[in-house]
């Protein structure tokens, strides 16, 4: 699943790491893929990723197996990342001239899962976390993922800029990936308080029906808090409104896969 929203400030990180953890904590085995240049998935699993770490950008760039880069993300066992560094900031331009340079995350990605799967340690959900704008790295994303999780913020901008966000999934499923869909939409920052956070879930929901998951993520400090301390909310509150809230989410999604055909 592409973690995907050009609008900045949505929840991206923050839902890819809390999904990706609750899964992990219910016993599948989790790959997050950090293909943000500033790294926060990476700093929000404990994971280091200065410049020195192999990362995202030696597969992308370099063709450097995948098995090399992903580490073990120390607080949540089944929980793997692949972390990103600086040096992303300037995959975009170093891939503009490379052959096949919208596929090679995916090819990366298959090769590292059939590998997984000869060994028995087969990869239950893959998690792309995006930065917020539709350059290669976005596209690499977009071509290896079947799905695309959408987290939407329950404020007055919500859906500004989402039409041009799935006219470009439109343009990715035409050209380059046809099994590419929207299949989850989750509300974030959501505040019971105020009729505005209603009417935004309301009109998400009515847009976009069964797409949208049930449960809905509240403004949360803990959720903030969590990855000052290099982990997620899962592990640093679970008892947290927000942890509780991406643990029903991440039950969601799992139920979702299953009735698709069982686990992915």
């Amino acid at each position: 699943m592409t973690v995907a929203n050009q609008k900045g400030g949505v929840g991206k990180t923050t839902t890819t790491v809390n999904v990706a953890a609750a899964l992990a904590k219910a016993g599948l085995r989790v790959l997050v893929l950090d293909l943000d240049p500033q790294g926060n998935a990476s700093t929000a699993l404990g994971i280091p990723h200065h410049a020195e770490v192999p990362s995202v950008y030696d597969v992308l760039v370099d063709g450097a197996p995948m098995r090399d880069v992903v580490q073990s993300c120390p607080d949540v066992p089944n929980l793997l990342c692949a972390p990103a560094t600086i040096d992303l900031a300037g995959a975009e331009i170093e891939l503009v001239s490379l052959v096949a340079r919208e596929m090679r995350l995916g090819r990366a990605l298959t090769a590292y899962l059939r590998d997984q799967e000869d060994r028995d340690e087969r990869i239950d959900y893959v998690l792309i976390d995006c930065p917020p704008s539709l350059g290669l790295l976005t596209i690499n994303a977009f071509v290896a993922a079947e799905e695309v999780f959408i987290p939407i913020q329950c404020e007055y901008y919500a859906l500004e800029g989402l039409s041009q966000l799935l006219k470009n999934i439109e343009l990715i499923k035409a050209h380059l990936n046809p099994s590419l869909h929207v299949s989850t939409i989750l509300l974030t920052m959501y505040d019971g308080r105020t009729r505005l956070s209603a009417q935004v879930a309301d009109e998400v929901r009515r847009h976009f029906g069964q797409q949208v998951i049930r449960s809905t993520v509240p403004r949360s400090v803990r959720i903030s808090e969590a990855p000052s301390h290099g982990q997620t909310v899962m592990t640093y509150d679970p008892t947290s409104s927000g942890a509780l809230s991406y643990a029903a989410a991440a039950v969601e999604i799992a139920r979702q896969g299953a009735g698709e055909g069982g686990i992915r």
